[in-house]
């Protein structure tokens, strides 16, 4: 499928308005009882941080052939179903962090900003990994920040603030998760890894070493802190790698699985208000996506949810009066505009090399404000660079945090329907407890026959002695 390159994109839209408003709610829609759908045996819960309606529609356009006539169709087209909202608890307002949002997604339950799968009085809440572990179901996160970050923490633990970081390293030991796999050396220190070990984790870095875990338990950390930004290693797709490893070792549990896949660095490029580095992030979450997707339609008692935790940056395609948008432009860039500051801060070719990394040359003007950066350091000169792009591509943002708006949900497979339409990020939970298996119920003894006799008298009780 694809989109006419018209204003008549908008029908796309009001066409799934008017579908989503037949979603499945306790087997029935409005025109009647509907088959209940069938219970999945795997569920892949997929999370774009921060990736907002915009990153979707920007993706699409980042991606389409400029030499055809249609928009082509993504993955996030292709699969969209509905929306949620994300706000956190009352006390937090209507902006959500990554904690809450992730507690909502995790628990079922609405909690403050930084909280890690507690309430707002700070007690534990039970998690959807927590509850598939009671099932004999194996569970995992694949990540491309550290595994021990708010929204991998949420599913794995409980803490009343997302920045105790060793804290939540230290408790992954008593998760009894099969597979963790992403960033985070710094987090556990040799005396840490022992332990783990000691508990039958198998502890990899490098990602060629995956090929030679066959079995979970896995425990790989490829970075000190997070994975390195996507733009900057052109077709590594890190995060499909460890997506495919994670569900070629989960699957080997004939009772099922559940799997957490990040794409974590959409978020920090959103903060940075780096649009070539968050495409860059954006087409690393399509991969992984994509193959789960493969998975689905070779193992079709799998489900995949995909949603966003909150909307990062506030990025608007077109910006400046302009009615146009250039991600043309962004095609060309060969790297992140932090690897790009660094390399310009030394050498005299600092011009040429810039305008070849950015794929353009540099005007006078940029060159001139470029300069002036160069002179007051690193960060100064990778928000100058971030400004130049945005001029370039008519790119806007109204944040360097986070803004309340809804976000997309995305489902295929078994039950996908019942993520249809409108509904709230801990409905979304909801849902996935519901669609966890049901507890086995033990078998009944045997009643053994007896010859009919009289009943045996009841025996006497003591009497009562009075306690005054």
């Amino acid at each position: 499928m694809s989109f006419t390159k018209a204003p008549l994109l908008l029908l796309g839209m009001s066409l799934w308005l008017s579908t989503s408003a037949l979603a499945v709610e306790a087997g029935t829609n409005e025109t009647g009882p509907v088959k209940a759908p069938s219970r999945p045996k795997n569920i892949v819960i997929m999370i774009g941080d921060g990736m907002g309606p915009s990153y979707t529609s920007a993706y699409r356009y980042y991606k389409d052939n400029p030499d055809t006539e249609e928009v082509e169709q993504t993955v996030f087209d292709r699969l969209l179903v509905g929306m949620a909202s994300t706000y956190p608890a009352s006390v937090s307002g209507y902006v959500t962090d990554s904690a809450a949002a992730a507690t909502a997604l995790a628990t079922g339950v609405k909690s403050y900003n930084g909280a890690i799968s507690v309430d707002t009085q700070k007690q534990p809440l039970p998690t959807i990994f927590e509850k598939a572990k009671t099932l004999g179901l194996s569970t995992g996160v694949a990540v491309t920040s550290q595994i021990n970050h708010a929204t991998p923490a949420a599913f794995l633990s409980h803490n009343e603030s997302r920045k105790n970081y060793d804290a939540l390293a230290l408790s992954y030991l008593e998760t009894n998760a099969d597979v963790f796999l992403g960033g985070g050396q710094k987090y556990f220190p040799p005396e840490l890894l022992a332990q783990f070990t000691a508990k039958g984790y198998q502890h990899i870095t490098r990602f060629d070493d995956l090929a030679s875990i066959t079995q979970p338990k896995v425990l790989g950390l490829f970075a000190e802190v997070q994975l390195p930004w996507a733009i900057d290693e052109k077709d590594a797709k890190k995060l499909s790698t460890l997506t495919q490893k994670a569900l070629s070792l989960l699957s080997q549990n004939e009772q099922g699985f559940v799997l957490l896949v990040e794409g974590s660095l959409i978020d920090w490029a959103g903060h940075n208000n780096d649009i070539a580095a968050a495409m860059g992030e954006m087409d690393e979450f399509a991969n992984a996506i994509e193959v789960v997707e493969q998975f689905v339609r070779q193992n079709p008692d799998t489900l995949m949810v995909i949603t966003a935790d909150h909307n990062t940056g506030g990025l608007s395609i077109g910006a400046d009066g302009n009615y146009n948008w250039n991600p043309e432009i962004l095609r060309n860039i060969s790297a992140s505009s932090d690897t790009l500051a660094q390399a310009a801060l030394g050498g005299d070719t600092w011009q040429a090399d810039l305008s070849r990394g950015l794929g353009f040359e540099l005007t006078e003007e940029e060159v001139t404000k470029l300069n002036v950066a160069r002179m007051q350091g690193l960060e100064t000169m990778a928000v100058a660079i971030r400004h130049v792009i945005d001029k370039r591509t008519d790119t806007g943002w109204t944040t360097g945090g986070h803004t309340g708006t809804d976000v997309q949900v995305f489902a295929a497979g078994p039950a996908s329907e019942l993520f249809n339409g409108h509904q709230d990020n801990t409905d979304i939970a909801n849902k996935i407890f519901s669609l966890l298996p049901k507890p086995k119920k033990p078998k009944a003894t045997a009643q053994v026959s007896t010859p009919a006799t009289a009943p045996a008298p009841a025996p006497e009780l003591a009497p009562v002695q009075s306690q005054g």
